[in-house]
């Protein structure tokens, strides 16, 4: 719920008295300082403005007092009071390692991508944890930490939404993957941490061998879970090459083994789970997040934003306005 206080609310008062003050004054004291010429030949019809002229006039003079008053608000120091939730503990750090090998482009998860799936599930995973820290590695022919574990989700959307397929090469460098999660949570102070490899393959390039990593990964207190997507079979696959910029279609045959995913999920004291469809994909992520439980004592804080300076942009907007109608358009039409 918001709604706006003001600093100096003297001026809200002043603001709400100066077109009635200004009106009375324009009726009352005008005819004291102003003296009456006829203009016209004698005898004959005085001078009067067109029509236009006068309309002009009119809505000039409305524009500067209404861009006097919102100026007026402006100094009155407007500020917006809303709630916001307030977390007084730490959340878990959870890292998701995601393949972009160009299987991954493979369309056998109910119409989208494996990739696809895989990103729109790790969004709704993260909307459901706003106290979690969320982090993001890639992996292909070689692994990289993308974004490191923060609680600003819309960063870790914006990179999921910047990441490619075959962005890290064409392979599957499990082992490096899961060794640049083990790196970057070892100094985590987080209460939970956890890993998520998500991959639709078997492990074919880097130099660490994946149950090595699994271990290196078990050893620094960090849950593992390795989530195998991606039926098996002829598949069909779109997707563009990042490098060459040439789109890929065609089918290819989708085997992996999973004795060798669940002896490196075992390595590392993890769980295997398969996901060959989209309802089981889905489902993976369920499990994930009802495993990974933290409790987040949190409060709600009032956030202060000041709203002036909106008002004078308006103000001074409005008030130019009524100048150039009173210079510009009635000295042209006068």
């Amino acid at each position: 719920m918001s709604h706006i206080v003001f600093d100096r609310p003297i001026f809200v008062l002043a603001a709400m008295l100066f077109p009635f003050a200004l009106i009375v004054g324009r009726r009352f004291f005008r005819d004291a300082f102003s003296l009456s010429l006829s203009l016209g030949p004698p005898g004959g019809e005085a001078f009067k403005a067109p029509l236009r002229g006068c309309l002009l006039n009119r809505l000039a003079r409305l524009l500067e007092m209404a861009g006097l008053v919102v100026l007026t608000l402006a100094a009155s120091g407007p500020v917006l009071i809303s709630n916001v939730v307030v977390y007084l503990d730490r959340g878990a750090d959870i890292l998701f390692v995601l393949d972009d090998s160009p299987s991954m482009a493979g369309l056998d998860i109910g119409g989208m991508s494996r990739f696809d799936a895989a990103r729109s599930l790790m969004k709704d995973f993260s909307k459901r944890r706003p106290a979690d820290a969320i982090g993001l590695a890639a992996l292909g022919n070689d692994a990289a930490l993308l974004l490191p574990p923060t609680t600003d989700k819309n960063a870790l959307f914006a990179r999921l939404d910047n990441l490619k397929i075959g962005e890290m090469g064409d392979g599957t460098a499990l082992g490096e993957g899961i060794s640049v999660a083990a790196l970057h949570l070892r100094a985590s102070t987080a209460p939970r941490k956890a890993v998520v490899l998500i991959t639709d393959g078997e492990n074919n390039a880097g130099s660490i061998h994946p149950e090595t990593a699994a271990a290196a990964l078990a050893g620094v207190g960090a849950s593992f879970y390795v989530i195998a997507v991606g039926s098996t079979g002829e598949v069909p696959i779109d997707y563009v090459d990042p490098f060459t910029h040439v789109r890929r279609t065609g089918s290819f045959d989708s085997r992996f083994n999973p004795d060798a995913l669940m002896k490196m999920a075992r390595a590392g004291n993890g769980v295997f789970i398969p996901a060959p469809s989209a309802d089981a994909f889905e489902e993976a992520f369920s499990r994930v997040n009802k495993s990974e439980i933290t409790v987040i004592r949190s409060g709600v804080r009032g956030k202060r934003t000041p709203a002036h300076n909106a008002l004078i942009v308006v103000g001074v907007l409005i008030s130019i306005a009524g100048v150039v109608i009173k210079k510009v358009m009635l000295g042209a039409f006068l």
